[in-house]
């Protein structure tokens, strides 16, 4: 299926591994040019350099997203690089899993705030432009009541940011949708380190998951690279849960 990528210009951040990164290669492998941003460079341009093998023009930069001004001057330096900005992908997150204040100040920073300070940004842009597409990297923690406390918050509220801009946005051709993986399994990454840690609470995860295992980033991407798309052009406020069955509650 041509998912009439080719040509589109799109922003992805956190991109340098994991879900981020699988976005960022989906887009580029659909021929879509991308620009991406991360913290750590050592993997960033590891990234970059994968995504080039796809012969579309790449931007990458180092960019701490939660820090004040930080998003901003990527999303212009990634304006000019690209010739502009149809799509928007907001993975970034502080995974702030507790009720400390620095767990709150890190989520609303990283997983709220920036998400929204790139969406004041780009969407004049689109808009100019007659249209894009914008999706939030949410989590199934945000539809349900759990401990950990600031994230889940944090990722509600993107879900409900992304529902409401959806509909103020909608006559202006710009879709806004939220995807909300489950537990998503990658090497060295979060759920990596509790199945070392310990075996019996990543176990005890799996076997909560009716399809037996949990996800791999690709799965997310795949679902991201979607909504960025021309076929989901029907498809705005949509809050799309990729989680193998993990969440049971009513979206």
């Amino acid at each position: 299926m041509d998912l009439h990528l080719s040509g589109k210009r799109a922003v992805v951040t956190a991109a340098s591994k994991g879900i981020g990164r699988e976005i960022a290669l989906g887009l580029a492998a659909e021929g879509a040019a991308v620009a991406i941003c991360a913290r750590g460079e050592a993997d960033l341009r590891k990234t970059e350099a994968a995504l080039r093998t796809d012969g579309v023009p790449v931007f990458a930069d180092v960019c701490d997203v939660g820090q004040p001004g930080a998003i901003e001057a990527f999303l212009d330096a990634a304006r000019a690089a690209l010739g502009g900005i149809d799509i928007l992908v907001n993975n970034a997150t502080g995974y702030g899993f507790n009720d400390q204040p620095e767990a709150w100040r890190v989520s609303i920073d990283v997983d709220l705030m920036a998400a929204v300070r790139a969406c004041w940004k780009v969407v004049p842009w689109m808009t100019e432009a007659g249209g894009g597409a914008i999706v939030h990297i949410s989590s199934i923690a945000g539809l349900y009541a759990n401990p950990n406390f600031a994230y889940s918050a944090a990722k509600a509220a993107v879900i409900s940011h992304s529902k409401s801009l959806a509909i103020e946005l909608a006559p202006s051709r710009i879709r806004v949708n939220v995807v909300c993986p489950g537990s998503i399994f990658l090497p060295d990454g979060l759920w990596d380190q509790v199945r070392q840690r310990d075996p019996e609470r990543f176990q005890a995860v799996v076997d909560n998951i009716p399809s037996g295992r949990m996800g791999h980033p690709q799965e997310v991407a795949d679902a991201v690279v979607y909504l960025c798309s021309d076929r989901a052009s029907w498809v705005t406020g949509a809050c799309l849960v990729v989680d193998g069955g993990q969440y049971r509650g009513t979206r």
